[in-house]
């Protein structure tokens, strides 16, 4: 699933192939779109830890007043609503490789726990005492700098230097543009079969718009748009308009804003009626 021959790619890969052998916590930087996701999974299936569970939790995603019980679980009774014990996810990557995204948005208190967690592989669920003991792998991921966060006193260094004994940066898309290409026939064959359609060639034109957008959203962004121009395309070509791209390197250089243009002072119902 990984594609590309980027130098910069290549080494990327080389370093998750020497970090799988070892039992090592691995950090992956980089930013939103990039397939970070996609890396730990090769992380742990490269590991001897192989076939044990891959455990995956965003931790952005998740209410922090309920990521601590998704973490570590809960005993029956331990907030209202707790009808029952609950396995957290490192009990049940347990044996396996855990995968902590978006592990820089993790409040200071959430961050001390997790913190003994990795050094100890021990934690008590919510509203339990019995120190439960866990065998996992962690790899954690952000699209954050977690140095300027410990800078700034929002991220512990400690469980910053414990997280990155094995720091692995993912380029985006934009400095590997010699892959653009490749993924974007990846992407069309692995949607044609899946939409039961013949697999579609690219109009040169088409090549040429992704080659010169600057994919802000990476990896994440080109294959949505491969998708929808899969599903836009009539025949087996794609041509430019079914990509759909707005703009390119210079989208919105040169053009008039508007809104610079009025004047906001004054109070709002004032500012409204010279803009209306």
């Amino acid at each position: 699933e990984i594609v590309g021959t980027a130098p910069a790619l290549k080494k990327v890969t080389l370093a998750v192939q020497r970090a799988a052998g070892s039992d090592t916590t691995v950090l992956l930087e980089g930013e939103s779109g990039t397939g970070k996701e996609l890396f730990a999974r090769a992380v742990h299936a490269l590991s001897p830890r192989s076939a044990g569970p891959f455990v995956a939790i965003n931790c952005a995603a998740i209410p922090e007043a309920l990521l601590e019980s998704e973490l570590f679980g809960h005993e029956k009774g331990a907030f209202t609503g707790a009808v029952g014990r609950k396995l957290g996810r490192f009990e049940v990557a347990d044996g396996g490789t855990i995968f902590l995204d978006e592990i820089g948005d993790l409040s200071l208190p959430l961050q001390a726990k997790i913190l003994r967690a990795i050094e100890d592989r021990s934690f008590e669920r919510v509203g339990g005492t019995a120190t439960i003991r866990v065998d996992v792998r962690v790899v954690a991921a952000t699209n954050r700098n977690l140095r300027a966060a410990v800078a700034a006193r929002r991220f512990r260094e400690d469980l910053y230097f414990r997280l990155a004994v094995f720091p692995i940066t993912i380029p985006p898309l934009r400095d590997r543009p010699e892959d653009i290409l490749l993924l974007a026939r990846h992407f069309i064959e692995r949607f044609c079969r899946e939409m039961n359609k013949p697999v579609m060639v690219m109009a040169d034109a088409a090549q040429d718009q992704l080659r010169e957008y600057p994919w802000p959203g990476n990896v994440r962004e080109l294959q949505n748009c491969i998708e929808r121009a899969v599903i836009l395309a009539d025949d087996d070509r794609l041509l430019p308009h079914h990509l759909n791209l707005q703009g390119g390197p210079q989208a919105g250089v040169g053009r008039r804003d508007p809104w610079a243009e009025i004047d906001l002072s004054g109070s709002l119902s004032e500012a409204t009626g010279r803009v209306v």
